[in-house]
């Protein structure tokens, strides 16, 4: 299945309200039982060339990496899971979750905090895990920048703004603030991640490190790129580990 009505599918650049509109009062979305998305939620779906696969299940699910926002260019427009798209309300896009879900997303670098309901697929950027609604980026500092470094996780109904989740993982403060990683590969053995270390050299041998790390009393080898701090650079870095080898990779903040 191809889908597409989502809302990197074209290359038309997005853009803000033409004239200034306060979202300050708009409220978090209000996580509710909802039935699944008959439209949204197909087992997989195929968008430039790339399959993704829809979850099983959301229940527990967290990720971190950057968000990224849409705002007039898909005002009005219809969304993966058929309702209509508006900008001022609080939703969002996400690849693989079950449609509707409910999200609360931090932001990272500066601490603010929403809840919203996640009725679309995208981005369609390898880069991204998230697109924010206009209202949800603007409650969040994230649209004058465009992006920010978010901590996302799915809240369940009875959710309310003091309720405690799994703990946010704070910037390091060696690198601290806005700063993360690209991991390219975790292993038990150091050989091969001395091995994968070598091949990305060619991206700038001073920004690809090997770390350890110790997780269920197993020593596990992290290599990474990084730190940085210009989502730009690490969008370049990131095609260019797709030129290589085309390895999965995600962004860590410590």
């Amino acid at each position: 299945m191809t889908l597409a009505g989502c809302s990197y599918v074209t290359v038309e650049r997005d853009s803000a309200p033409e004239k200034h509109v306060d979202v300050s009062s708009v409220p978090d979305a209000v996580p509710k039982l909802e039935t699944r998305s008959k439209y949204g939620n197909p087992e997989s779906y195929v968008v430039f060339d790339k399959r993704y696969y829809v979850m099983n299940d959301n229940r527990g699910f967290s990720q971190q990496g950057i968000a990224s926002w849409y705002g007039k260019k898909f005002h009005g427009k219809r969304t993966s899971s058929g309702e209509s798209y508006n900008m001022y309300t609080m939703t969002a896009a996400h690849k693989t979750l079950i449609l509707p879900a409910y999200v609360e997303v931090t932001n990272l670098e500066n601490g603010k905090k929403v809840v919203v309901k996640v009725n679309d697929r995208g981005p369609f950027h390898e880069n991204r895990i998230i697109d924010l609604s206009y209202a949800a980026a603007t409650k969040l500092d994230v649209v004058a920048k465009g992006t920010a470094l978010v901590k996302i996780r799915v809240v369940q109904p009875g959710y309310t703004s003091g309720e405690r989740g799994a703990a946010i993982e704070t910037i390091s403060p060696e690198y601290s603030p806005g700063y993360f990683f690209i991991q390219v590969g975790a292993f038990s053995e150091l050989d091969n991640a001395e091995s994968l270390r070598r091949k990305l050299n060619v991206i700038g041998n001073a920004l690809v490190k090997i770390s350890q790390v110790v997780i269920d009393n197993r020593t596990l080898y992290r290599v990474r790129i990084g730190p940085l701090s210009d989502v730009a650079i690490a969008d370049k870095i990131v095609q260019k580990l797709i030129q290589l080898n085309g390895s999965e990779h995600h962004i860590v903040i410590n």
